[in-house]
């Protein structure tokens, strides 16, 4: 139910739409000096989803951190939003959930009383997913921003990496591309409220049930959550020079009317730079206009990018439909080719 209270701001940008681009974050990240921990598992060298690191001799913990600024107007579904955004890392690497600290920038001279739905939003999502929250740290900011630092365990040897797909694995997708494009059309007042409140839905749903699904002993070679970056830059990060994705586009599970919205233009920044860094090394043109956005077109609190086992896939894909109905088969992974990605 939308709150009385609504975010009265001047955000230039929201959502994962407001991430660094891709290819700029790895410039900056080129620039740190290595670290070197043989309890360090995975570090940001490799551009994974979060922090792995082992504490005993079978379990690590998964650190990860995300905020953002309002993409939506209603500050509690804002806060269920980036809640559930901020927890998903952990779920795509095939953990549990464990902590959550708050992270608040905030506006001294807007309603607190804002800020209030927005934190309550966000304690939803976190009791939603078994976890509690402990703390957190707030600063007076221009904007309104919000999102969580999240903790969660895994067994040592059994995290899931983004780049480690096996070739002859199918690519299931588990929550429908668009939601940037519907909000952008949100934003500019052209948007029609059920399409909206499709994506609103979506980007609530949490990715715990999914990723429950996946870990019940299924053959997973990888999975990434998809974010601000789009499908594709993810896509190309799965692939990582070790192999190639061959995508299906027919196959692209789309939040209701992202398509028409595409095509009348209704796009964001975000997915202009997600163009020009994937853009550069797949080769989309043969695709329609409204495809092509939908690639790059970033996700706040996207799905699941699962790569598994191609005698597997039917039967996981039937098991996540029962929370995530329009997840799909949106691909498969082939030994390495002349190209990164190409399109069936």
């Amino acid at each position: 139910m939308k709150s009385e209270r609504t975010i009265i701001s001047n955000c230039t940008s929201g959502g994962c739409g407001a991430k660094i681009g891709p290819g700029e974050l790895s410039a900056l990240l080129r620039t740190l000096p290595e670290f070197s921990d043989e309890h360090l598992l995975v570090g940001f060298e490799s551009g994974d989803d979060a922090a792995v690191y082992q504490v005993s001799e079978d379990e690590a913990v998964i650190s990860t951190v995300d905020f953002f600024s309002p993409m939506i107007d209603d500050p509690r579904t804002f806060g269920r939003i980036a809640a559930a955004n901020a927890m998903s890392d952990v779920w795509a690497m095939g953990g549990k959930v464990l902590l959550a600290l708050n992270l608040v920038c905030f506006p001294e001279t807007m309603d607190a009383a804002i800020l209030e739905d927005i934190l309550g939003g966000g304690a939803e999502k976190i009791v939603e997913a078994g976890a509690v929250l402990g703390g957190g740290h707030s600063i007076y900011d221009k904007e309104p921003k919000y999102g969580l630092a999240v903790t969660g365990i895994v067994g040592t040897g059994s995290f899931i990496r983004n780049d480690r797909p096996t070739a002859g694995h199918k690519l299931i997708l588990t929550k429908p591309l668009g939601v940037g494009i519907v909000m952008a059309a949100s934003r500019g007042g052209m948007a029609d409220e059920s399409a909206v409140a499709a994506a609103v839905s979506s980007m609530e749903r949490l990715n715990m049930a999914a990723s429950k699904e996946m870990t019940k002993g299924y053959d997973v070679s990888a999975c990434t959550d998809i974010t601000g970056f789009g499908l594709l830059a993810h896509v190309l990060e799965m692939a990582a020079d070790r192999v190639s994705i061959r995508l299906f586009p027919d196959n692209l599970p789309v939040v209701p009317r992202a398509v028409s919205y595409a095509d009348e233009y209704l796009l964001t920044a975000a997915g202009q730079r997600n163009r020009n860094y994937a853009g550069e090394r797949v080769d989309v043109g043969k695709l329609p206009f409204a495809t092509q956005e939908l690639l790059f077109d970033p996700q706040t609190s996207g799905g699941l990018l699962i790569s598994v086992a191609e005698d597997e896939a039917e039967s996981l894909l039937s098991a996540i439909r029962e929370g995530d109905p329009l997840a799909a088969v949106i691909g498969e992974v082939i030994p390495r080719g002349e190209k990164l990605v190409d399109f069936a």
